[in-house]
């Protein structure tokens, strides 16, 4: 295909997908989304959530009893590829149900976490996690994403919510358990702009320890997140990004740390964490990366990287104080990032399809920025 076209494609599929002929306009972060652009997103995971195959399992067998479906190890949550996007999956849908109760695609929705929500599933998948060798299964991206749905859980009032919530408790309790045993052993945090990357977990664990009202673990994240980065100062933003990332680590540490510092405290670990920023000298991490190749499963994690510098930089901004001139240089970056990550969100293709609607709904709704004015 030609490089032009296959750049251009994504594009097209953005306007084309949410309603032919009539809206083109790309949403940005914190507008309401129209029953058309909520159904698009929505549709995406319904597509996937129930599709076993293809699939990416990350198993250690020990034995021949191993050599089982994906379905059979994850009753719940065996679709979309693998189990982390699965679980995100399932976030977003039920994100879009609260915040959109009344669209259309509103009974779908319910009808596919009914499905998935049982208390079979869900016993099934914290037992997975009990046995010796799966301990370190999805450490800690998927914890990361199974707690943020457990807090949305947790906060949605509906009495399907309180419903799903208490389904999904045995799942929810085990990875805490698993957790608050796993991050007093890590000594180093994690650095990289995919799935390990502990400034990532760390912000959403500590969200989910907000939403669950537990101290222990928000003291526990807090220390850890104070330890790892508190002194950091000089990011190398130059060596950003890497031909495969979906993250920036640097500007996921600093979302995290805005949420462990008061705004004063913030503004001036921020300074020391990026002294250029205030100039717009930030690398490449305010101009939006680029996608070669919507087919490849690991060079469009870039469009993934737009779309969560996107909310990584809101998030830092809003913690800013009122006047700080680096907000609008911040402000102009998320704009770009959300217009370029939503190109790449409908591409017709299922390396990306499987899981970018829910890094795009995380942008777009304002997702982790609660109690930010």
């Amino acid at each position: 295909m030609n490089q032009t076209i296959r750049c251009v494609l994504p594009i097209l599929f953005l306007a084309a997908s949410w309603l032919p002929g009539q809206e083109t306009r790309t949403p940005m972060p914190g507008e309401r989304l129209t029953d058309a652009q909520v159904a698009a997103f929505a549709r995406l995971a319904l597509a996937g959530i129930h599709k076993e195959y293809p699939n990416k399992p990350s198993n250690v067998m020990v034995g021949p009893g191993s050599v089982m479906s994906p379905k059979e190890m994850h009753p719940a949550f065996y679709g979309c590829f693998d189990w982390h996007s699965s679980v995100h999956g399932h976030w977003m849908l039920l994100r879009l149900l609260k915040l959109y109760p009344d669209a259309p695609i509103a009974e779908k929705i319910v009808e596919c976490l009914e499905t998935s929500f049982t208390e079979e599933n869900m016993k099934a998948e914290a037992a997975y996690f009990m046995k010796k060798h799966n301990r370190s299964f999805e450490r800690c991206y998927g914890w990361a994403w199974a707690l943020k749905l457990a807090a949305e859980l947790r906060t949605y009032s509906h009495p399907l919510g309180k419903k799903w919530a208490k389904v999904f408790r045995p799942l929810e309790q085990e990875i805490v358990r698993l957790l608050k045993g796993y991050l007093p052993r890590l000594s180093w945090p994690v650095r990289t702009g995919v799935h390990p990357d502990s400034g990532f977990a760390l912000a959403l664990f500590l969200d989910y320890a907000g939403a669950s009202g537990d101290r222990d673990l928000t003291e526990l994240v807090n220390e850890r997140a104070r330890t790892y980065y508190g002194s950091d100062h000089g990011y190398p933003t130059r060596y950003e990004p890497s031909g495969e990332d979906f993250f920036s680590t640097g500007l996921n540490e600093a979302d995290l740390m805005r949420r462990v510092l008061s705004r004063e405290a913030f503004s001036d670990w921020l300074t020391s964490f990026f002294p250029g920023l205030e100039k717009g000298d930030l690398g490449n991490m305010l101009e939006p990366a680029r996608v070669s190749d919507v087919t490849d499963g690991k060079i469009v994690h870039l469009a993934g990287l737009n779309l969560s510098r996107g909310w990584t930089l809101r998030g830092i901004a809003r913690a800013l104080p009122a006047g700080d001139p680096r907000i609008g240089v911040l402000g102009k970056a998320v704009e770009r990032h959300a217009r370029a990550g939503l190109s790449y969100v409908f591409s017709g293709h299922y390396e990306g399809e499987h899981w970018l609607a829910s890094f795009a709904v995380y942008l777009l709704t304002d997702s982790g920025l609660e109690g930010l004015e």
